[in-house]
């Protein structure tokens, strides 16, 4: 599983367990609904930017999001 794959699937996780849809955490993280769902999927990186301000409305730390 490469951190695409990691990535797209602690950030779905996260992101249902603080009960957030897509259109929400995009727009409290001030990030496309889009690019959210291809981050979701796994079909674009993520920047260090995107990574953190992701966290930051989730309550984690980034590495969270890209930890195996």
């Amino acid at each position: 599983m490469d951190y695409r794959q990691v990535l797209a699937k602690n950030l779905r996780k996260a992101r249902q367990s603080k009960g957030l849809s897509q259109e929400e955490l995009a727009y409290k993280a001030k990030i496309n609904r889009t690019y959210i769902s291809k981050l979701e999927t796994g079909v674009t990186w993520a920047g260090l930017e995107v990574i953190c301000k992701v966290a930051r409305v989730l309550g984690i730390e980034p590495s969270e999001l890209l930890r195996r």
